[in-house]
């Protein structure tokens, strides 16, 4: 069945007295694509990486930058590409064993403690395989308080790569795509309005549009500047579960 797009005059028609409903979850899931991903120049260095793998400077990459930048859209896209293992960075020795010669990625590797032996054991797996390892983080490893020795020699021969928080031209383009993937067309001053407003994360562009669409849905009103002025202030004020 074809898809139709929801248009602000298709939804302005409908009647004002209209009752709010409860819209159905439709499961609009993040697709983690390479053509899914908004290129800008706070994440064109990280994107070129990915799409020049397996020609890496290293063995070893880290990709760093704060949380919401998007550094796990780029790990995913490079795990899709090189078909590489997902490891859980709190478990890394229990992966090292069945890895054989297949790329590993770790994710997220200093949001917790870090596994120092597991970690060493798998850089030199990957090493001895000729293989290669994505890691990604919030530091460089340079900030991550290693005590092993050899750990820390290992990571210094990492390359580096650093992902921005969002700029203007990739949150904007981020917050159009996830309004066009959920079949919504809403206005530029809008998305201009969500990008000065807004916190730089892509994920809180997700949960703004997510919120946003709901809104829309149970008012059965198009997606308006006001609409959008009383959903990020509601966001600001902490609502976890607000009604708008």
């Amino acid at each position: 069945m074809a898809a139709i797009a929801r248009s602000g005059a298709e939804m302005a028609a409908q009647p004002a007295d209209t009752p709010r409903q409860l819209p159905l979850d439709l499961g609009h899931g993040t697709g983690y694509s390479r053509d899914e991903l908004v290129v800008s120049g706070t994440n064109a260095q990280a994107a070129s990486l990915t799409d020049r793998w397996p020609d890496w400077p290293s063995p070893v990459v880290v990709l760093a930058g704060p949380p919401g930048s998007g550094k796990t859209h780029l790990a995913r896209i490079w795990q899709d590409r090189a078909h590489a293992v997902a490891v859980d960075p709190s478990r890394i020795g229990d992966h090292i064993a069945g890895l054989g010669s297949r790329p590993a990625l770790v994710d997220d590797i200093d949001k917790a403690a870090i596994d120092e032996p597991g970690l060493f054991h798998l850089i030199n797996a990957v090493r001895g395989a000729g293989s290669t390892l994505l890691l990604t983080a919030r530091r460089f490893p340079s900030a991550w308080r290693v005590a092993l020795p050899d750990l820390v020699s290992r990571l210094k021969a990492a390359a580096t790569v650093e992902i921005h928080e969002p700029d203007d031209l990739l949150l904007a383009g981020v917050i159009t795509k996830l309004f066009a993937d959920r079949q919504i067309e809403v206005e530029p001053h809008v998305v201009q309005y969500l990008v000065r407003r807004i916190e730089r994360s892509l994920g809180t562009a997700m949960r703004v549009v997510e919120r946003l669409d709901r809104a829309a849905l149970e008012r059965k009103t198009p997606i308006t500047r006001a609409l959008a002025a009383e959903t990020v202030s509601a966001m600001d004020e902490g609502q976890g579960e607000f009604d708008i």
